[in-house]
């Protein structure tokens, strides 16, 4: 739909109308306690039908009661709480059910009146997870299964979720293990109960169990253990060498090392190894969720790119989840969070994932390298939409907006630039630290400074962009407030942090080993910075750079390559095409393309053959990015 200005005022007027039906009809939320505890009990043994059955019983005093399915995930920055997935909803009290009714413009609220004598309610349901990838991330296989708490409960409106005792379980299927950051209070066959815990913390610990199981301890004999629960597809993807278990215990190390505390009483990685179950990265306080292909670690060279999804997820258990934009905190799961500050949250902890897994060995220095060249070029050529109608900042509201659709145009619409931009602005925070200290200071100072404190504690411990500034200022004076608007608010380039640590990003006809990795694990070739555009194995072209040589020529997304030059597409041709027309200035690339039911000829007038970033050594200026990535 045409958005326009109209379709503004009617959008405005719908939010304000929503607004006032919350106010009206769910009640607000205290910082009171919780006279009782929500017992949820979840069945989780179905997995050939994929069907999580729940029971919950709810404290409640006779009258108006409104229960919440949680909406605002954490971890997602939007409210995309699966409630499309809810069914069978039935409510009882003294052994009759009570009608309920859904809120007219709140779907996430339902509205039961309880009866004089009854002192609880018990709500039945089940969460139909999806069947396919179509529907959503499959969460359930005949193999293991990720249980996430705020899909398979309600809870009470009226009430801060931190002043809300829960008591969950689950039933597994027979024989299965699990892996969580909750702590078991017993075990009955394969039933596990929990011990107690508030309901914004349960929702923080979500359950990876499978038939196949292993536990790493990544810590040996600390005091706050670490430890990675892996459930795979089949025995054989169990296999964890020496070698890798070392990097793993190495990032732990380098953690404590960085931040000088940690944020948990114990932490586990939840791991999947699975081409089955979808491929997740969802951080939380004492846990992480991390998916991965079945072969992660069978094949662990060609998995290289996948790697730092652990050293970012397990770096939000400081930067996300202890110390976290203060906007982004809210009393419930069903008040919007504000995401301002996504540039700190997931921008400085894309930065750490990389320099991290450098610095612990799970990759090369090399491949950090290349990996910095790959996301500079894109804010170097391969961004149009930032350097001329958004910033990075306006890139913050993109949970919502977008909500991680696909959309046509990525790189002229910036989607959730705040990642990758992010990394950018603190690699040039980073080498601005360093030129202010004459080398005596750096990111380490900031980061021990903003995230080093309270060693063991794991509350919440709220920031805005004020405070950003001032510990920036203790590092080293500056007008850092400025320094940062000028590159979250303006269209200026991002990539000075490259040239502050000595290298400099060129390009040149051989893709780095970073850029292969990254073709083959996404099944196609990226000539973004040659003809314009990203193209699939299959000939579906995936995006088309805005105003490159592809895009003047007509081509666009979704369209289909069937030929090149009059042969079958293959990818390798295309690059060789691309080569050729770089030797004869009269040479066109012809690619015959299909767009819905037609085909066409697109003739591309480009003669500056392959590119590929890469960073060379300025060698006028020291290598402080060699500095930055090795251990400490």
């Amino acid at each position: 739909m045409k958005f326009t200005r109209l379709a503004a005022a009617v959008a405005t007027s719908a939010l304000a109308l929503a607004s006032f039906s919350a106010i009206a009809d769910v009640p607000a939320a205290q910082n009171v306690p919780y006279q009782g505890s929500l017992k949820i009990s979840v069945d989780a043994s179905d997995v050939a039908r994929r069907i999580f059955r729940v029971h919950e019983v709810i404290p409640a005093q006779p009258g108006p009661l409104t229960l919440l399915y949680p909406q605002w995930l954490p971890g997602n920055h939007s409210p995309t709480g699966p409630i499309d997935k809810l069914a069978g909803l039935v409510v009882t009290a003294n052994g009759k059910t009570l009608p309920w009714t859904r809120d007219s413009l709140d779907v996430f609220a339902f509205h039961v009146v309880v009866p004089e004598g009854a002192t609880q309610v018990e709500a039945q349901f089940q969460f139909l997870s999806p069947q396919d990838r179509r529907q959503g991330r499959v969460v359930m296989t005949p193999e293991m299964l990720n249980l996430q708490w705020n899909a398979v409960s309600l809870y009470p409106a009226g009430y801060y979720t931190r002043q809300i005792p829960a008591q969950a379980s689950v039933k597994l299927p027979a024989g299965w293990q699990a892996g969580t950051a909750l702590e078991v209070a017993s075990r009955e066959g394969d039933t596990i109960h929990f011990k107690p815990i508030d309901f914004e913390n349960l929702v923080d610990s979500p359950i990876y169990a499978g038939k196949h199981f292993k536990r790493l301890d990544l810590d040996p004999g600390a005091k706050a253990p670490v430890h990675m629960d892996i459930v795979a597809d089949a025995p054989k993807y169990l296999e964890v060498t020496p070698e890798q278990l070392k990097a793993f215990r190495n990032l732990v190390q380098q953690m404590y090392k960085l931040y000088g505390a940690h944020h948990y009483d114990h932490y586990d990685f939840l791991v999947s190894l699975s081409d089955k179950m979808s491929g997740n990265g969802l951080e939380h306080h004492r846990s992480s969720e991390d998916g991965t292909s079945a072969d992660f670690f069978t094949e662990w060279k060609k998995n290289v790119a996948a790697r730092d999804l652990f050293s970012h997820e397990f770096n939000h258990s400081w930067d996300g989840k202890y110390r976290r934009g203060a906007d982004l905190y809210t009393p419930t799961f069903n008040v919007p969070m504000g995401d301002s500050l996504l540039w700190v949250y997931e921008g400085q902890t894309q930065f750490w994932g990389q320099v991290m897994a450098a610095r612990s060995g799970l990759w090369s220095a090399e491949h950090t390298r290349d990996t910095l060249a790959y996301v500079a070029a894109t804010y170097d050529k391969g961004r149009p939409g930032l350097a001329s109608w958004r910033n990075v900042q306006d890139t913050t509201n993109d949970p919502v907006i977008a909500q991680r659709a696909p959309l046509p145009y990525r790189n002229y619409q910036a989607s959730e630039d705040y990642y990758s931009a992010g990394e950018m602005i603190w690699l040039d925070v980073d080498g601005k630290l360093r030129e202010l200290s004459h080398g005596k200071r750096s990111i380490d100072d900031f980061a021990r400074a903003f995230f080093g404190m309270d060693n063991g504690q794991w509350n919440v411990n709220t920031y805005t962009f004020e405070d950003v500034v001032k510990t920036l200022n203790g590092v080293a004076p500056f007008d850092w407030a400025g320094y940062l608007r000028t590159r979250l608010d303006g269209h200026g380039p991002l990539t000075g942090g490259i040239e502050s640590h000595g290298w400099k990003l060129v390009y040149t006809d051989q893709p780095t080993d970073a850029v292969k990795a990254a073709e083959k694990r996404r099944h196609m070739a990226d000539l973004t910075y040659s003809l314009g555009l990203s193209i699939g194995n299959d000939g579906s072209i995936a995006d088309v750079l805005w105003d490159g040589p592809a895009f003047k020529a007509g081509v666009s997304p979704g369209m289909h390559v069937i030929a090149v030059n009059g042969h079958d597409y293959d990818a390798d041709d295309l690059k060789d095409a691309i080569t050729a027309a770089a030797k004869d200035n009269n040479a066109t690339i012809e690619l015959l393309v299909k767009n819905f039911d037609q085909y066409q000829t697109v003739r591309i007038a480009y003669h500056d053959g392959l590119k590929y970033p890469h960073l060379v050594r300025d060698t006028s200026k020291p290598d402080t990015l060699a500095d930055l990535l090795k251990p400490l």
